[in-house]
């Protein structure tokens, strides 16, 4: 899952960047307001983790107009102010939800996939495309209803590659994905021998090599 981070302070910004990709999504930190419309025309966002004091403007400004001009990508607002009138109004200006700092990464986790869940139409947390069955709480995966077997590395891949069926996804995101910010310091053939075993496991046709794109999870059989 992709997500956008709006956050001025450089250490919260790095912890909860390294947290997230420990727990599956591949974020991206930006400092300022300006650069919130362009990343997102540029990029494939899931969500967007919006500070509301930044040193260039007030984010419930920004996330008032980006409604008013049709964006719907999910926001949560993240916010040091414990001033209930202004959570209130970034809620009624078309936030999905909220979270004080200081902030724990797993509530963030489970704040960010429980929005996407809404938006999705799901009330669980399991997945389920083109054949394939995922639990990723319980670390379960079922091809055409048979138990599958997926080591950790695998299970972290497979839950980026279901999150986004249908979309071609390219070689650093996957490896973000799997492995965080650790990506540069690893061979470069690791991402290509873990789809090796996804493919062997689930089924060839299930991940497809999209040539000088990246690879593609079927959203269908």
């Amino acid at each position: 899952m992709n997500v956008l981070l709006v956050e001025d302070d450089e250490l919260l910004a790095k912890s909860a960047c390294l947290g997230l990709g420990q727990r599956g999504f591949v974020v991206d930190w930006i400092a300022s307001l300006e650069r919130v419309r362009p990343a997102l025309r540029e990029g494939d966002y899931h969500c967007l983790l919006l500070d509301l004091t930044l040193p260039d403007g007030d984010g419930l400004q920004l996330l008032r107009r980006m409604r008013e001009q049709g964006e719907e990508i999910p926001v949560i607002i993240i916010t040091a102010s414990y001033e209930l009138e202004k959570r209130v109004r970034g809620l009624e200006m078309g936030a999905d939800d909220y979270l004080l700092k200081p902030y724990s990464l797993d509530e963030l986790s489970a704040r960010i996939r429980a929005v996407m869940r809404r938006l999705d139409g799901r009330a669980s947390n399991t997945l389920e495309v083109c054949g394939v069955w995922f639990d990723p709480k319980a670390g379960r995966v079922k091809r055409d209803g048979e138990e599958v077997h997926l080591s950790a590395a695998e299970l972290r891949l497979l839950r980026y590659f279901m999150e986004n069926a249908g979309k071609v996804l390219s070689r650093p995101r996957l490896l973000r994905a799997l492995l965080g910010d650790a990506e540069e310091r690893v061979s470069s053939n690791l991402l290509d021998v873990h789809i090796h075993h996804l493919r062997r496991k689930l089924g060839a046709h299930r991940i497809k090599t999209v040539r000088g794109m990246g690879y593609l999870f079927m959203n269908g059989e």
